[in-house]
């Protein structure tokens, strides 16, 4: 594997590629990389959602690419993230579970793209840095793993009263919604680039709609709850599962977040920049919602791994593309780097999905991989499983058992499991040998199971940061009393 210090002191590790897509003496075009938090693709109206509101990442779909099945490999909040910006799977890259730090080691988009003289910008949610979230200051250096500007904490779902850091430890209070106050830091950022000959990579991590649920009250007042339509899938018989009050809350969020896309995209406009952009729009992961009876995420259920994946760049990819192939978390650096006619580093795991957006052909894998390491306290997570998506079947097991076997055509809601029924014994067999191919190719091992490890925000790792859950078990074994704390 390439390490940092390995990749920047090559230099030319990551040269322009042979694709031609851009020419030596053209400047190379921007990136603004828009992610928000606990975002499911069913809440979003090109997704095929009639009932929320999202006209301006509808319109940014028609004037560029949908990939119809984006999917998060390690749907919760800091694997997600790692797999994000490493192009690597979360046993790859050490974030196996929330409240790690990403090992400085580690090489991410932003350090290729810095060391090709891109000025690099996070704003948002980091929650990379490990320890406590709370104030939540990360220290320039490498801990900001390749990004210069800064405008961020490490984890706050406090969406209306929230803090955040430049380069001191100094907190800055944003008394507003927080999807708005990080457009503005953005869009100071994109002002900045008016002074700035070169380009720029700006990613943006939004809190809402993660729970708790809400938005502005201007956006409360779109959703009645009592007309909204439960997706059939929907159980109100289970135990603290959302229903419709929730969901109105929760669309109301995603409103918000839409309008500040919008804002964004009229800043690159009056900018004159919108043309030589590539904007980037996703999720780290979904949102159960009382599908299937359940909330949050770390499932195997469409509802918590699809995500939306819409990708503009009017330069390269022509208006109202429909991407079919898997693009998955570990896709997004690779396809990004390729995009700006970068070969990416060859530490990334991922597949280089530019072609697709380009209208070429390419081979790409005809499955996605999925990854969870143990179980979660609160969300009702059984434990830590393996899975695999194809275009027709999605399959997931425990380590000692399968869990669930779904025919996607037949059965898109997920509700009639096939796993061990008699009549799809061929089917889970072929799913259980891609599931191994997965494992074996990119070095995943059941040994990486910690099902040991139940995460609790406030206890675990309250006193130091852990890079690894190996390293926690051990500090917590020497020091007994202080992990009762």
């Amino acid at each position: 594997m390439i390490r940092r210090r390995e990749f920047l002191a090559a230099g030319a590790a990551v040269a322009a590629s042979a694709t031609g897509l851009h020419a030596q003496k053209q400047r190379l075009p921007n990136i603004l990389f828009v992610f928000a938090d606990q975002l499911r693709a069913q809440s979003v109206g090109c997704y095929g959602n009639e009932e929320v509101r999202t006209p301006h990442l509808d319109r940014i779909a028609s004037e560029g690419a949908l990939f119809e099945t984006t999917l998060a490999n390690t749907p919760v909040c800091c694997p997600a993230r790692a797999n994000m910006l490493t192009g690597t799977y979360t046993h790859t890259n050490g974030m196996v579970a929330n409240d790690l730090r990403l090992r400085e080691s580690q090489t991410t988009v932003a350090e290729v793209l810095a060391a090709q003289d891109y000025r690099t910008g996070f704003i948002g949610k980091w929650h990379l840095d490990g320890g406590q979230r709370m104030p939540g200051f990360i220290p320039p250096g490498p801990r900001r793993q390749g990004f210069q500007f800064w405008a961020a904490n490490e984890c706050s779902h406090q969406h209306f009263n929230t803090q955040y850091f430049r380069d001191t430890p100094e907190p800055i209070p944003m008394r507003k919604f927080e999807a708005e106050g990080w457009t503005d830091l953005a869009i100071e950022f994109l002002n900045e680039s008016k002074q700035d000959r070169r380009p720029f990579f700006l990613t943006m991590a939004l809190g809402p709609p993660h729970d708790p649920y809400g938005a502005p009250e201007e956006y409360m007042r779109m959703f009645d709850p009592a007309k909204l339509t439960m997706r059939p899938n929907w159980r109100k018989d289970a135990p603290n599962v959302p229903g419709p009050k929730e969901i109105a809350a929760y669309y109301a969020a995603t409103t918000a977040v839409d309008d500040q896309m919008g804002r964004l995209m009229a800043r690159l406009k009056e900018l004159g920049i919108d043309q030589d952009t590539i904007v980037l729009f996703s999720s780290d992961h979904g949102d159960m919602l009382g599908s299937q009876g359940r909330r949050l995420k770390r499932k195997p259920w469409e509802e918590s791994i699809r995500i939306p994946g819409i990708l503009r760049y009017p330069r390269g990819v022509k208006p109202g593309r429909r991407v079919a192939a898997p693009f998955t978390h570990v896709d997004f650096a690779p396809t990004l780097l390729s995009l700006c006619g970068m070969r990416p580093p060859a530490s990334m795991q991922g597949s280089d999905l530019a072609p697709l957006a380009l209208g070429r052909r390419a081979r790409t894998p005809d499955s996605a991989f999925f990854q969870i390491f143990g179980p979660f306290q609160g969300d009702g997570t059984e434990d830590g499983w393996r899975g695999v998506r194809t275009e027709n079947h999605m399959y997931a097991r425990f380590r000692d058992k399968p869990w669930v076997l779904y025919d996607l055509k037949r059965d898109p809601y997920q509700m009639t499991n096939l796993a061990g029924e008699p009549a799809a014994r061929g089917i889970q067999a072929d799913m259980e040998k891609r599931l191994a191919q997965w494992m074996e190719q990119t070095g995943d091992s059941w040994s990486y199971n910690w099902s040991h490890l139940v995460e609790d925000r406030g206890r675990l790792y309250r006193h130091r940061t852990f890079y690894t859950v190996d390293e926690y078990m051990k500090w917590a074994a020497e020091n007994p009393e202080l992990d009762k704390k």
